[in-house]
């Protein structure tokens, strides 16, 4: 099954582009990731989504998968270090998911992540010949309307979104953070430690300002008001348990007051005295 792109207003030069399956047989790239770092951000990505319910069942949100496209009748294979397709078609049941070919498997996708490298056709090349250029192939072979490039080692993000069939850097607001159409959130850095490692990391805000916090953030969150609350719970204990030693000590100031009442009251009866006419 093949799927032709639209008629756009590309000049003459423009290539071919269709959506085809890929082999079953087809070797994909299994390059080794050029640092720690990619993987760790791409996982801290999707963490903070899950754990604050911002993905559903049909979404695919991936690192290091390969795209699919064929130009010019020949398959052409990217795999970006984070993505995200809205919905996508599933697929049989004991089948895996090896790729991803928009249009013919789902949406279009919407978000590409490439965190910087020095390799040849590299994330901001614009090479139109093979091997493409990511930044070529994100923008005119798929379109996609966002795409994000960050450097960890230098701290760097820049975010560009599709207009006219160009990609347009977006400028931060106040506080460094850019806008994410395609997910309503904002993308900034934050400079900590998850999971032993303290980076640079990218992270999620919400339009309030508010952090998406990762799971382990939420469970230490979590774990925080629980103990507070067992605090509380100790201190309310300790405050009854005063208070019921206050009432027992006034119980028995009480039964000693009338313990001395009713001696004094015995003596002046031995002394020939009605204690009654005395009160």
């Amino acid at each position: 099954m093949v799927l032709q792109v639209p008629k756009t207003s590309f000049v003459q030069s423009t290539p071919t582009i269709a959506w085809e399956a890929l082999p079953a047989d087809y070797k994909l790239p299994d390059d080794p990731v050029e640092n720690i770092q990619q993987p760790l951000l791409a996982a801290a990505l999707t963490d903070a989504l899950g754990a604050n319910q911002k993905i559903c069942p049909e979404m695919l949100i991936v690192s290091n998968f390969g795209l699919v496209a064929t130009v010019n009748k020949k398959i052409v294979v990217k795999a970006p270090d984070w993505l995200y397709v809205p919905q996508v078609k599933p697929v049989a049941k004991g089948v895996i998911r090896r790729s991803y070919t928009p249009y013919l498997e789902g949406d279009p996708v919407a978000i590409v992540m490439e965190f910087l490298s020095e390799e040849e056709g590299g994330e901001l090349s614009v090479r139109s010949t093979p091997p493409y250029g990511k930044l070529y192939f994100y923008e005119q072979i798929l379109q996609v309307p966002t795409y994000v490039t960050y450097d960890p080692y230098e701290s760097e993000l820049e975010v560009r979104c599709l207009q006219a069939g160009r990609y347009v850097m977006q400028l931060p607001d106040p506080a460094g953070r850019i806008h994410i159409p395609e997910l309503d959130l904002w993308l900034g850095i934050w400079q900590g430690e998850r999971l032993g490692h303290t980076i640079s990391w990218l992270r999620w805000w919400d339009g309030a300002g508010n952090l998406l916090l990762w799971s382990a953030e939420q469970a230490e969150q979590e774990h925080q008001r629980a103990e507070q609350e067992h605090q509380r719970a100790e201190q309310e204990r300790q405050r009854a348990e005063q208070e019921h030693q206050r009432a027992e000590q006034e119980r028995q100031r009480a039964e000693q007051e009338r313990q001395r009442a009713e001696a004094l009251a015995a003596k002046l009866r031995e002394l020939g005295i009605d204690p009654d006419q005395l009160m």
